[in-house]
């Protein structure tokens, strides 16, 4: 077989696409695709606006995590406020929301950890995760879709259930480790 190494940072090329199906979250779309050496295939992108998550920190060793029922996932999950960004909305602007909604708190400051593709073979979706400092409690409408518990854990705690493999949700787990090492 021939060494393709030499292939691997070429861009494939985009020839055709049409959308499949579009939701207010989601856009899938089938792509025709030239490859590098030359072949083409079919590629299936699922579209999503890009996202943020916070973890937000009541104190130095406390922090606030949600806990939901995840449809696909079917079970109960803990994990950090999160959500997609509006159309127009800044990264800071949807993480403050998403904090007031889903946790009832505001932030005073916020400290980007990181971005980064949440699944970067099919899914075009980059999560920006941030870390919430002097919070303030407020009141702010819950999205009609959500049906939220709200509980505030030692950041220790929290940390031991990323390593039990107890917090499924990648956002989360990349803010705790990125807060854990910050220590």
């Amino acid at each position: 077989m021939a060494d393709r190494r030499h292939l691997a940072r070429t861009p494939w090329r985009r020839l055709t696409t049409r959308s499949v199906y579009e939701n207010r979250w989601i856009r899938v779309r089938e792509d025709q695709v030239a490859l590098p050496d030359g072949r083409t295939t079919i590629y299936g992108v699922v579209e999503c606006a890009g996202c943020v998550g916070v973890l937000p920190f009541l104190d130095a060793n406390t922090v606030v995590l949600v806990g939901q029922y995840r449809y696909v996932a079917g079970g109960f999950f803990w994990e950090m406020p999160t959500g997609a960004m509006k159309p127009g909305e800044s990264e800071e602007a949807a993480v403050q929301r998403e904090l007031a909604e889903e946790a009832g708190y505001e932030a005073a400051r916020l400290v980007k950890l990181c971005a980064y593709h949440t699944s970067k073979s099919v899914v075009d979706e980059t999560a920006n995760i941030y870390l919430a400092e002097g919070l303030r409690a407020i009141e702010l409408p819950p999205d009609p879709t959500e049906f939220i518990e709200v509980r505030a854990f030692p950041f220790e705690e929290v940390v031991r259930m990323v390593e039990r493999d107890e917090i499924k949700d990648s956002m989360t787990i990349v803010a705790v480790l990125h807060a854990a090492r910050r220590r």
